[in-house]
């Protein structure tokens, strides 16, 4: 375990000050938003693309950045802001726009609007702030929400503003995903498509992996980093195909070991105790989530597969909810409530550190298909990501 002094900067929302390897990219988008005053007629919007891992999200958020610092130097008027989403877990268009007003109205529930309602409050309430405004959509992908809807709504907003109240304050645009995510989400824009071309970034090289992670470690140590330390992790990382997001990933785990997320930094868990649970219910959440998110409801159908596959009867869902609330309360994951669902909110599982950081133990008792037996925990607690084997005792 290592003495970290800034360790804020391994938060995966953490934006480094220099885009390694990215400061032409971030360029490009600014320029092609072209501001303060763009010489294009609006919506100016641009899209950023890369396969997971590449800094999409890192190329999108500097770039809002710079151009909110291009408006604060250009005028003395109202200060700027930037209202920025992540789309993973949020329900279609709706989702998108509640998450968008929720961001100005804390207070606010989307539920039993319509979509061109949220819409329209959120165009009115721009208007009425009279404020420049820089939208980041980041982390577009597939089975994610349609985009169209809200940025045809930027592009023409007075078919949602009142009577007599026309135009907005100037509005840039900036998404960010997957080629495939960002494709499927401004499908619906049809031969009017403001987005493309997108701006396209390659996954990181071995070299500039090595870079990021020196400098993150450097951050966070508040000192250089060992290189034996930055060339085991990058070399994991390019063997694993996940980018930099694994690397940060593995970083975090090298210097804090099992930790978890409190806002923006991380904390030491509390204690080394293993966390009782069922085998196939970590299976589950691991290939529900492909280690990020997943929404209950495949969850649970996911685990309902696995728990018959073993024999065993699926979990009823307050009891599969009670095993998300553990994980929870030992910092392995976060549960939000969305917009969506027939009930008007979808409950959603976020993974905080990778599965293969948990350290768990058989949950009992558990009641296998045709047989009285149960089967306690096991003995003790194992490696981090390893699942120790069951030893069938008496219940009690």
């Amino acid at each position: 375990m290592f003495a970290v002094a800034n360790p804020e900067v391994l938060s995966n929302d953490w934006l480094p000050p220099v885009p390694v390897g990215r400061e032409r990219e971030v360029q490009e988008v600014v320029r092609r938003l072209d501001p303060p005053e763009p010489h294009a007629s609006p919506p100016w919007v641009v899209g950023v693309v890369g396969p997971p891992g590449s800094g999409t999200s890192t190329v999108a958020r500097r770039a809002a950045r710079e151009v909110l610092e291009r408006l604060r130097r250009a005028s003395d008027g109202p200060s700027p802001r930037c209202l920025a989403v992540r789309l993973g877990g949020l329900k279609g268009a709706h989702g998108v726009a509640t998450a968008l007003l929720r961001l100005l109205d804390d207070g606010f529930d989307g539920r039993g609007f319509p979509v061109a309602e949220i819409l329209a409050g959120l165009l009115r309430r721009l208007r009425r702030e009279g404020r420049p405004v820089v939208l980041v959509l980041d982390d577009a992908a597939i089975g994610g929400p349609e985009l169209a809807p809200v940025l045809r709504a930027v592009a023409a907003p007075d078919r949602f503003l009142p009577e007599g109240e026309h135009g907005l304050p100037p509005c840039w645009t900036i998404l960010a995903g997957t080629p495939e995510g960002m494709a499927a989400a401004v499908r619906g824009l049809g031969r009017n498509d403001p987005v493309r071309p997108f701006v396209v970034l390659g996954g990181y090289s071995s070299v500039l992996l090595e870079a990021i992670v020196r400098d993150r470690a450097g951050r966070a140590l508040g000192r250089p980093a060992p290189s034996s330390l930055i060339a085991g992790i990058v070399a994991t990382a390019v063997e694993d195909g996940g980018g930099s997001h694994r690397a940060i990933d593995l970083l975090r785990r090298e210097l804090l070991g099992r930790s978890r997320a409190v806002g923006p930094g991380f904390l030491p868990r509390e204690g080394d105790a293993a966390i009782s649970i069922e085998p196939w219910v970590v299976k589950a959440i691991d290939r529900a989530s492909g280690g990020t998110m997943t929404r209950l409801g495949d969850l649970r159908r996911v685990e309902a597969e696995l728990a018959r596959a073993a024999g065993v009867a699926p979990l009823p869902v307050t009891t599969l909810w009670r095993r998300i609330v553990r994980l929870e309360q030992a910092g392995y994951l976060r549960r939000e409530i969305r917009t969506g669902g027939s009930g008007g909110t979808r409950s959603v599982v976020r993974l905080l550190t990778p599965i293969d950081e948990w350290v768990t133990v058989p949950s009992a008792p558990q009641t296998r298909r045709g047989s009285s037996r149960l089967g306690a925990a096991g003995p003790g607690p194992q490696p981090p990501g390893r699942l120790a084997a069951p030893s069938p005792v008496p219940a009690g």
